[in-house]
């Protein structure tokens, strides 16, 4: 009877395998996906007919395939231009070849489909209707066997090429990245190393080692699957440290130049609070109007003794809020090279300043708090 049991539930947990998991797509994309491959195909089917005419198949069904993939998943590796137009050339071509050197049909169509893998694999441009587009190319029928390798141009590279076309000008007017690349963010300071968050953690490197160790090919590129695990460790960092606010952490007691100070009192203000920078404010309610660092001094140091501060001053200064969680920041000072944030009000005055040290202190000491948190809730 335990045996029985047993297989019962293996048997259920084979059958859920056959119920696929549910899309994280939002509604906007699945309407846009639709709208996309609906006018991709219209578009494509009238420039294949006025440039081929009807005499010939100006149009073939593979293409459906190829607008579910780039207009619904333009993300994919699969739905690059490349892989579009060179996946289906490329399978065309070894399908005719296939065709008239194999007289059998149904053996010449299993070759091509196979053949057409490998190149693609090859030549990087892996397109899953090249597969139809190779049987196709065997058993299409007459209208196909007449055209001869002409077939892989007209009307395969044409309707192709009308197709990505179409979905570059779709895509880039919908906001999306394509031809799909991962977003790279340079390091702030021109070296080789890394930023400063990928260097702990899970790492590019780590997954492409995963990846390999695996084997399968994924409909995702490494990077981007990159991009998603960072994005769900900042969610889950968020969820331990979210409570934990700007204005819990910043210094109050803000040093503060106007426009019209000199060069020399400013520097001796940075000198005598041992501070890297301070910004610069108009008026008794103290509006922030810009920012001066050390690196302002040096970088401009040919002009120092000519200017006011207000001259020098950088007046893009990144800020924040009172009520911010500190995780929001935690990417401006480790990857984008910030040392110091003033924090302003809704009316943009100046009512403290957060630096590296601040936020580090901060993280440490709510990291040092979590077991005693642990041990009170466990006592309850």
């Amino acid at each position: 009877m335990t045996f029985g049991f047993k297989q019962l539930g293996r048997l259920r947990s084979w059958l859920r395998a056959f119920i696929p998991d549910a899309h994280h797509v939002s509604r906007r994309e699945r309407i846009f996906g639709c709208i996309g491959a609906l006018l991709g195909l219209i578009c494509a089917e009238w420039i294949s007919r006025q440039m081929i005419g009807e005499s010939t198949p100006w149009f073939i069904a593979p293409m459906g395939a190829s607008a579910v993939l780039l207009f619904a998943m333009p993300s994919s590796p699969l739905a690059q231009p490349w892989s579009v137009i060179g996946g289906n050339v490329v399978s065309a071509l070894i399908g005719i070849t296939c065709a008239k050197l194999i007289g059998n049909p149904g053996l010449a169509a299993a070759v091509a489909v196979g053949l057409s893998l490998v190149i693609m694999f090859q030549l990087r441009c892996l397109h899953p209707p090249g597969g139809a587009v190779a049987l196709t190319a065997v058993l299409g029928g007459p209208a196909v066997v007449d055209l001869g390798y002409q077939f892989a141009f007209w009307p395969v590279a044409v309707d192709s090429l009308c197709l990505a076309l179409f979905a570059v000008a779709f895509n880039v007017a919908l906001g999306r990245r394509y031809p799909h690349r991962s977003q790279e963010q340079a390091n702030p300071h021109r070296t080789a190393d890394p930023l400063p968050s990928a260097r702990v953690g899970v790492t590019l490197a780590d997954l492409n080692e995963a990846l390999d160790a695996r084997g399968e090919l994924l409909d995702i590129s490494s990077k981007d699957l990159g991009e998603i695990l960072a994005a769900a460790e900042a969610r889950a960092f968020r969820r331990r440290f979210g409570e934990v606010r700007c204005g819990d952490i910043m210094s109050e007691d803000v040093v503060t130049v106007g426009t019209q100070a000199s060069i020399g009192e400013t520097w001796a203000l940075l000198a005598r609070h041992k501070i890297k920078a301070i910004p610069v404010v108009a008026g008794e309610q103290r509006l922030l109007v810009g920012i001066v660092s050390l690196h302002d001094f040096f970088i401009r140091r040919d002009l120092v003794g000519t200017m006011f501060i207000g001259e020098l001053m950088s007046r893009d200064v990144v800020t924040a809020r009172p009520d911010q969680p500190i995780l929001e920041l935690a990417k401006l000072f480790s990857d984008d090279g910030l040392h110091h944030v003033p924090v302003v009000d809704e009316h943009r005055n100046v009512v403290g300043m957060l630096t590296q040290s601040d936020l580090v202190a901060a993280l440490v000491r709510t990291r040092l708090d979590e077991p005693e948190k642990t041990d009170l809730a466990m006592a309850a």
